[in-house]
């Protein structure tokens, strides 16, 4: 990390790239910097790529606990299933909030008609860690299709508020604690406002370049803030953001692959569940990802 110019930044991280074979995947949390922002505690941007026919995304079913995870899209479409019987075609601009609570397995699939052709995924999935009341709330899973999602268009600027408030829009996805997620997409010199409405606050900037106070970052980074300042992000050319935040977790979190708890012991008894086959089944499907050896 360089020294930093603006004092309104915190931290900046470059998100380190992941070959899925001809699939990349960038990681900005957690890393070594910073372990979460709010409840943010997992931020992966997916692609761009673009996939011949035939072929696409196979995430078999794996188990969550104490989390909620968002899979938003820019391009593409995904299938998820759920051992809840929850089956939703994932499509760009939707909110997908699954809670996981005291347990759930799900799988993320390229859909079959995804497969007839050329086809492109771009998009983040971000998890959530859940406050320790609601760690083993029993799972559920919302979608909000983008129509239904407020977005506020001005010239050069278009948003859309997928949980929490921003431009003076709220989201009507219920969510277990007060937290922002927001897509902003801005023309070359068009800007925009980061409230000081969140405790903690980070802009992933997905595609482009912006400036705040006169220093240029260009995607992808993730950008975490200072408490309290009032930032103004002005795109230098086409630009593709993400706003999120929220307040700090209550209390230290543990993340074991896919499990996120308040207590080590409670991960243990969910890789000793997923090991004994004690989650429930996705419907639909006969593969799993095993427990891996970490």
């Amino acid at each position: 990390m360089s020294e930093l110019a603006n004092p309104s930044i915190d931290l900046i991280i470059v998100p380190p790239t992941r070959d899925l074979g001809g699939f990349e995947v960038r990681r900005a949390l957690p890393s070594r910097q910073r372990h979460m922002v709010g409840p943010f505690i997992f931020l992966d941007q997916m692609g761009p790529a673009q996939f011949a026919a035939g072929q696409g995304v196979d995430v078999r079913p794996h188990p969550h606990i104490g989390l909620a995870t968002v899979t938003y899209l820019f391009s593409g479409s995904l299938m998820h299933r759920d051992s809840e019987g929850n089956a939703v075609e994932i499509t760009p601009g939707a909110m997908n909030l699954m809670t996981a609570g005291r347990g759930i397995a799900h799988s993320e699939r390229t859909p079959v008609a995804a497969r007839q052709s050329q086809s492109p995924l771009f998009g983040i999935q971000s998890w959530l860690a859940l406050p320790t009341a609601h760690e083993e709330t029993e799972p559920t899973f919302q979608r909000f299709a983008a129509e239904q999602l407020p977005t506020v268009e001005d010239t050069g600027l278009h948003a859309r508020v997928i949980a929490g408030s921003a431009f003076g829009q709220r989201s009507p996805v219920s969510t277990a604690s007060e937290w922002l997620y927001a897509e902003v997409r801005l023309q070359a010199g068009v800007s925009a406002p980061l409230e000081a409405d969140q405790e903690e606050r980070a802009i992933y900037v997905a595609e482009g370049e912006i400036e705040i106070a006169r220093e240029r970052f260009a995607a992808p980074q993730l950008l975490v803030f200072r408490p309290g300042d009032r930032i103004t992000v002005t795109a230098t050319r086409a630009s593709r953001l993400m706003f999120l935040g929220g307040a700090g977790i209550d209390g230290p979190r543990y993340i074991w692959w896919n499990f996120v708890s308040s207590s080590q012991e409670r991960i243990e008894q969910a890789k000793a569940d997923w090991k004994a086959d004690r989650f429930r089944p996705v419907p639909g499907e006969t593969e799993f990802i095993p427990l891996p050896d970490l």
